[in-house]
């Protein structure tokens, strides 16, 4: 079945301008921003002539510098009219008409980042920074006031000589739990915390660095990403300089704001290749629990899995809520010691002081219900994962439950999946 489209065409010449700049240039910069299922060209006519007779030619002996241009703008008839009425307003000089096509079929190539982006472009510049000589106790409190949790070590001359991570703070510096959770663990234990780690330096600690050229093309960084398995890197300029930091997340606010809606272009009955929904790259050995289990079964979970969260089911497998390590921690506030000190991995059940003894107790006879997270965000399955970019950016998650259209559980996505997916065929 043929698709319902349109055709503007603008007769037009080389010197139109709109608002200062030539006219066919701001014509293809504003079908451009758009970002719908539209084509645009521009053509230099070899000879023609106007209303006044004056003709136009590319000949040697009656040469003119003011050659006829054809703008040709393809798009689906129910985006057309919008678009013709701005275009009326832009034209100066020359004629538009339109008329009704009938297309037998539109293709693309779904490409998630433009092209011409550079790293410059979307990384995070100014980053903050420490030097080797920086005690890790500082990187701790760096992070603790940031919303990222990783940072690059520089030398004095501002070259990038490591990285250091949440990883690299847990298992190089001895850091007992996450970020997240130490901000959270009370005075006492966080200053307790950062005198032990007061200790090491920054390069005691640090990760090798792999940095990247701001002058690279984006798509060039997010391929070196995924190879490396990587979540952020450094970014310098020519002389090798610390100028800025790449993070996935800068990468998915990038898709989120600079590629087209392809919801959109899909309802319009437009073939787009290689599309990839959420249900393609969801994770569907996720753990799942009851709502009755006993929290201290969630703990047993989360500890051998080291995994954050867990999803929790009813025997339909309808999502009811997830539970992670910081719901605990919310949940048994009034017995803050005792999560921290398992969260530490300092207490072993049966062991311990009375007060961590009745919290091991406390661990047992509480259920999931109780201290669930109800509610969660979700994306159904049939999402595109354009989709699940745009929601994990806007609302700042780094794991996303995934539904069918019943509500049921079916998986999680990651940030590391999308990027890894998304960009196979990009």
């Amino acid at each position: 079945m043929p698709l319902k489209y349109s055709m503007i065409e603008i007769f037009t010449s080389e010197e139109a301008t709109y608002h200062g700049n030539l006219l066919y240039k701001e014509v293809v910069q504003y079908v451009s921003r758009l970002k719908i299922a539209a084509r645009c060209m521009v053509s230099r006519c070899m000879e023609g002539c106007d209303e006044n007779g004056e003709v136009a030619t590319q000949s040697v002996l009656i040469a003119s510098f003011n050659m006829p241009v054809l703008i040709k703008i393809i798009l689906p008839s129910s985006q057309a009219e919008r678009i013709i009425v701005n275009l009326e307003e832009m034209i100066g000089e020359g004629i538009m008409s339109v008329q009704e096509i009938n297309v037998r079929c539109h293709k693309t190539h779904k490409r998630l980042i433009p092209r011409h982006l550079k790293v410059k472009d979307m990384m995070t510049s100014d980053p903050r920074s420490v030097f080797i000589d920086t005690p890790v106790s500082d990187v701790v409190h760096l992070l603790l006031s940031s919303t990222f949790t990783g940072v690059p070590v520089i030398d004095k001359n501002q070259y990038p000589v490591g990285v250091i991570s949440q990883g690299d703070l847990i298992y190089r510096g001895g850091m007992p739990t996450r970020l997240g959770l130490l901000a959270e663990s009370g005075k006492v234990n966080l200053d307790s915390v950062l005198t032990s780690l007061s200790l090491k330096k920054a390069q005691d600690i640090m990760s090798p660095v792999v940095s990247i050229k701001e002058t690279e093309l984006l798509t060039t960084a997010v391929d070196m990403m995924l190879k490396k398995n990587l979540k952020r890197f450094p970014v310098t300029n020519e002389q090798g300089k610390l100028t800025g930091v790449l993070s996935r997340i800068d990468i998915f606010r990038t898709i989120s704001k600079e590629t087209p809606d392809w919801n959109a272009i899909l309802k319009q009955n437009v073939l787009v290749e290689n599309m990839k929904y959420v249900s393609d790259i969801m994770r569907r050995d996720v753990h799942t629990v009851l709502p009755d289990t006993p929290v201290a079964e969630v703990l047993s979970i989360i500890d051998s899995n080291d995994i954050q969260r867990v999803a929790v089911v009813d025997k339909n497998m309808v999502l009811l809520g997830i539970l992670s390590d910081r719901n605990l921690l919310a949940a048994f506030s009034d017995q803050k010691e005792g999560i921290w000190a398992y969260f530490a991995r300092k207490l072993h059940f049966g062991q311990g002081d009375q007060k961590n003894q009745e919290f091991a107790r406390n661990l047992t006879s509480k259920t999931v219900a109780e201290v669930m997270k109800k509610d969660p965000i979700t994306i159904l399955e049939n999402a595109l994962i354009e989709e699940a970019i745009r929601l994990m950016t806007e609302k700042v998650i780094k794991r996303l439950p995934v539904l069918d259209n019943q509500g049921k559980f079916k998986g999680m996505i990651s940030r590391a999946s999308l990027l890894r997916a998304g960009f196979k065929s990009a």
